[in-house]
């Protein structure tokens, strides 16, 4: 089965995103711990959650995602961001307890000039103080598409942050399909190549997640502009094999694409699910004909 969902917001709560996960034929989801663009989280609703694990087990939900908001840095030479870094992360961590057995992503970070191996020894550092072991979430690196100074657009550098931190079991690797394909790694010729080199470097063990989205901008281009499936220029025929791929068909997918409201996702769903353990070449053009 097809495990995937979307990007959900969550200021109705949790039992409302899973009853719109279900609704667009979703079985996980992925939301923002708090405010992506600050630093306001809502107060924990003891009951919502209570409600939502009964319906998760009961509509058979897989794992959900958390995401930490854009304004984080770990990687930050400024004391201030780094310390906000830190202390979100540890609250994100503590709160995420409530819902046991899930996982949280974040971005690694820029190093803003100081640079990369300063930078992820600071990430290092923050993951080393609030990675506790007995905590039941996955922390997920976010792989990056390579803008600015971003730290994790090479699979060689989420490598050096896992080896840098203690409770390494604890990390796993969020691989986003528009950040790789715009940071160097051809997806759509070399799929194999690049999920071998992730093995030989990373470890295909520690992939956790996978954002699917098309890309906006070009192959290598270093830019992060996310795209609707099949729209972009990753394209359809590529995204398919991805999700049949045998080493990722069994991940769970958390789709990040542009859309005014929840049927361009439960459009994109639908698709996806007919063309999951499918021909791509012999349905591609069925599915194409109905958009």
């Amino acid at each position: 089965m097809l495990t995937i969902g979307c990007h959900l917001s969550a200021s109705k709560g949790f039992l409302h995103m899973a009853k719109e996960t279900v609704a667009i034929q979703g079985n996980t989801f992925q939301f923002f711990t708090r405010n992506p663009r600050g630093s306001q989280a809502k107060s924990i609703d003891l009951k919502d959650i209570s409600l939502f694990q009964a319906y998760a087990v009961e509509h058979h939900f897989k794992p959900i995602l958390a995401h930490a908001p854009y304004t984080l840095n770990p990687a930050a030479e400024n004391p201030e961001t780094y310390e906000f870094a830190k202390l979100v992360l540890e609250d994100d961590l503590k709160r995420m307890e409530y819902l046991p057995g899930n996982m949280y992503n974040f971005h690694p970070g820029s190093h803003v000039g100081q640079g990369t191996a300063i930078g992820i020894s600071r990430i290092a550092s923050i993951l080393n103080d609030v990675l506790k072991p007995n905590q039941t979430t996955t922390v997920l690196l976010e792989a990056m598409s390579g803008k600015g100074t971003e730290i994790g657009y090479r699979f060689e550098e989420l490598r050096q942050i896992i080896d840098q931190t203690q409770l390494s079991d604890k990390l796993g690797i969020c691989l986003d399909t528009c950040h790789i394909f715009a940071s160097g790694y051809d997806i759509i010729n070399h799929l194999d190549d690049t999920l071998n080199q992730f093995d030989k470097v990373i470890g295909l063990d520690r992939l956790k997640a996978i954002h699917l989205n098309d890309s906006l901008k070009p192959f290598n281009s270093r830019k992060d502009r996310h795209e609707k499936i099949g729209k972009g220029e990753i394209g359809l025929e590529a995204i398919v094999k991805i999700i049949n791929h045998p080493a990722l068909k069994d991940k769970p997918f958390y789709l990040e694409t542009p859309q005014d409201d929840l049927s361009g996702y439960a459009k994109e769903i639908q698709t996806l699910k007919e063309l999951y353990q499918a021909q791509p070449d012999t349905n591609l053009g069925i599915i194409q004909n109905n958009d």
